[in-house]
């Protein structure tokens, strides 16, 4: 565990935690009263039949006992606030990285994966940050006071019952590295089990599932899966246990070794009774903080586990991020320069080779071409989901690297195939687009969508859920909500990926109708396997493997007769064969 990472998150409570060590510090000189009170009553009251002082030093001990209740309630509270307060520090933090990384790292990352080191991993630390410190410096102090009570009733008896103390303290490393290893392995297996869950529960992956009849394989994984789990939980919560025996048996036969020394010493004269009895007491003020302190070194080794996995999260790097000189930029017009932009997911493989167009403000740019050409690529790396590997991209002649990614990304208006709903309100949908948007407003750019007569024909309207990715819709009211929402958001610069594509021939018709309000006066790049939706495009684009291999007006390539004219005759040749049939 890296200390002083840790310790940043302790620093802004440190008031809190002065705090808490004055508790334990009260604490502490009121837990060594009861023993010598009781020494008094074995020793001076009982032997003198003295009622009144025996009434006095028995509600000094019930008196002792209470103000260390209290002072133990004051700082389990203050404990318990500090620690959620860190976690939820911690929590921000790690989300907070996790927003910043590009599509890059959540195209290789594992959903169940990532919500497994935000919930459990940070989970896993509760009280092991605050309590650490508070733990360590409380059991340092009852050891001090312990100790130097001890000597000062009887320095032979202190010896005898630090003998035991090495067999508290031998195996504890060996524990910890085991537990250690074992609890790494546990959460590893625990993300694995995460993300099947999230995979298969989908509405999606369940859809997959029962469409191809797997559920008892995915059942039989998820059987297998959680057996490992299992007994690596088991395994972890077995190792230590002969530790755990031995620790018992010496805080359980040190009081025993005390009681035949300390006889002897009574019979022969040379320590009172009530030394011994309150030696007896103060053992479990002895054994008992030292054994918590060797538990707590095993608990740290654990839970370096879970450190070292938030950790690495919070070390990741954002692959994309505004430059210390990042400007932000006004309202754009909408011009858009690629100048030998090339794009590798891989090492090696270009999805995006040496790529030079220009797009002029207000108009309409189509790419088009076979699957796997790198058109979505294209869209991906204007507003920087996607840096370049080589080459730059400007918008209104600026690199869209200098400016700021929230000014950039304010310009660009981005409608996918596929629609993503949240399991929200239509409302609250909308809003993502612009946070402070009126019911008016929203409703406008609705209706501009030709979405609100659905809208309003739902139970609540506006207010709806539309439930899990937008189950309670249908694809094109789905796609004219989220057509409604980058009208809302008012982008210079609108992104179109396949929009209509899966849509039914009724829907794709009011979808290109909302589309033709969407895009008015705006600079649009659409992608398009059907070109009769392109046709009017002031440039076509035919991409093949990454590279723009044709470019023109639809007149232009049609009479260029080469890729792009093949591709027309063909879709166009197929939709007059099936209407004639």
């Amino acid at each position: 565990m890296n200390g002083r990472r840790t310790a940043r998150f302790l620093l802004p409570y440190w008031r809190r935690l002065a705090l808490i060590l004055v508790t334990v510090s009260v604490a502490a000189g009121l837990g060594v009263i009861p023993p010598l009170l009781v020494r008094a009553i074995v020793d001076d009251a009982i032997p003198a039949a003295d009622r009144g002082l025996l009434l006095k030093l028995s509600l000094g001990v019930v008196g002792a006992a209470l103000a260390i209740g209290l002072t133990g309630v004051l700082r389990t509270y203050l404990n318990t606030v500090v620690s959620q307060r860190i976690m939820y520090d911690l929590k921000l933090a790690m989300f907070a990285r996790l927003q910043s990384l590009s599509l890059r790292f959540f195209t290789e990352a594992r959903t169940g994966e990532l919500m497994s080191r935000l919930t459990s991993d940070i989970s896993g630390i509760d009280n092991v940050i605050s309590g650490t410190l508070v733990t360590v410096f409380q059991n340092v102090l009852i050891l001090s006071t312990t100790l130097a009570t001890m000597l000062v009733l009887d320095w032979q008896l202190t010896l005898v019952s630090l003998l035991v103390l090495p067999w508290l303290i031998l195996p504890t490393k060996t524990v910890g590295k085991l537990r250690r290893r074992l609890r790494a392995q546990r959460q590893q297996k625990n993300g694995s089990v995460n993300s099947l869950m999230a995979e298969s529960l989908g509405i999606s992956g369940l859809m997959l599932i029962k469409t191809f009849n797997r559920e008892r394989d995915v059942f039989d994984r998820f059987q297998r899966d959680n057996k490992e789990l299992m007994d690596l939980q088991v395994r972890e919560a077995l190792v230590g246990r002969w530790y755990f025996m031995l620790l018992f048996l010496v805080t359980t036969g040190g009081p025993a070794i005390v009681y035949y020394a300390g006889g002897v010493e009574v019979m022969t004269g040379t320590v009172s009774l009530g030394t011994v009895v309150a030696f007896v007491a103060l053992l479990s003020r002895l054994y008992g903080p030292a054994t918590d302190l060797m538990s707590l070194h095993v608990d740290v080794m654990t839970s370096a586990a879970y450190f070292e996995r938030i950790f690495e999260y919070l070390d990741l790097e954002p692959d994309i991020a505004d430059a210390p000189d990042a400007v932000a930029i006004g309202r754009a017009s909408g011009h858009v320069r690629f100048e030998g932009v090339s794009l590798e997911y891989m090492p090696g493989k270009r999805a995006v080779d040496s790529v030079d167009i220009d797009i002029a403000p207000g108009t309409m740019a189509a790419l088009v071409g076979p699957s796997g050409a790198g058109k979505t690529s294209m869209t991906y790396l204007v507003p920087r989901l996607y840096d370049p590997t080589a080459g730059r991209i400007l918008l209104d002649g600026h690199d869209i690297r200098a400016l700021t990614l929230d000014s950039l990304r304010q310009q660009v208006g981005y409608v996918t195939q596929e629609t993503f709903l949240f399991h929200a309100s239509v409302r609250d949908n909308m809003l993502i687009a612009r946070p402070d948007a009126t019911t008016e407003q929203i409703r406008s750019a609705c209706e501009s969508a030709s979405v609100m007569d659905v809208i309003d024909g739902l139970p609540d309207g506006l207010d709806t859920v539309v439930g899990e990715r937008g189950y309670r819709l249908s694809g094109g009211e789905k796609q004219r909500l989220a057509i409604a929402r980058v009208l809302l958001k008012d982008p210079a610069l609108l992104l179109l990926d396949e929009a209509t594509a899966s849509l039914d021939t009724h829907s794709e018709r009011a979808v290109q109708r909302a589309l033709g309000e969407l895009m008015g006066g705006r600079t649009t790049i659409v992608i398009a396997h059907r070109l009769s939706t392109v046709l009017a495009a002031d440039v076509i684009l035919y991409m093949d493997e990454g590279r723009v291999v044709e470019s023109g007006s639809h007149a232009e390539l049609l009479a260029l007769d080469a890729r792009y004219a093949r591709l027309y005759h063909e879709q166009f040749l197929t939709a007059e064969g099936v209407a004639a049939d």
